[in-house]
């Protein structure tokens, strides 16, 4: 991938990270140009921004150079959670089934799975 890709400078790292996480570059830099969520990240002078494509949410680390010209730092990605969790599985963690299953055992009153 060129340096300049879409007119943005790409960090070795951020093209490392790309490359690593198999993210497409043309979705980190949507992500860039048309996020879903923004927000100033930790790094002075840097914003983080989203955006969900299907069940995967990319997050692009920006700044500007000298210059005035955006520098894309660093990208990586998450899964999406939906209301039945991620690829199906139930959304309530092992502590939530396991606290249901303990009140349920000693009240029977909660609900039946």
């Amino acid at each position: 991938m060129d340096r300049k890709y879409g007119g943005v400078i790409w960090t070795n790292h951020a093209m490392q990270r790309l490359e690593e996480r198999g993210i497409n570059p043309s979705e980190a830099l949507a992500t860039w140009r048309n996020p879903d969520q923004s927000r100033l990240a930790t790094a002075r002078n840097s914003w983080i921004y989203y955006k969900t494509f299907g069940n995967e949410k990319i997050e692009v680390v920006a700044s500007k150079n000298e210059e005035d010209e955006a520098v894309i730092l660093s990208v990586w990605s998450r899964p999406v959670y939906s209301q039945t969790g991620y690829r199906g599985r139930s959304s309530s963690g092992i502590w939530d089934r396991m606290l249901e299953g303990m009140l349920n055992a000693l009240f029977g009153w909660l609900r039946k799975s």
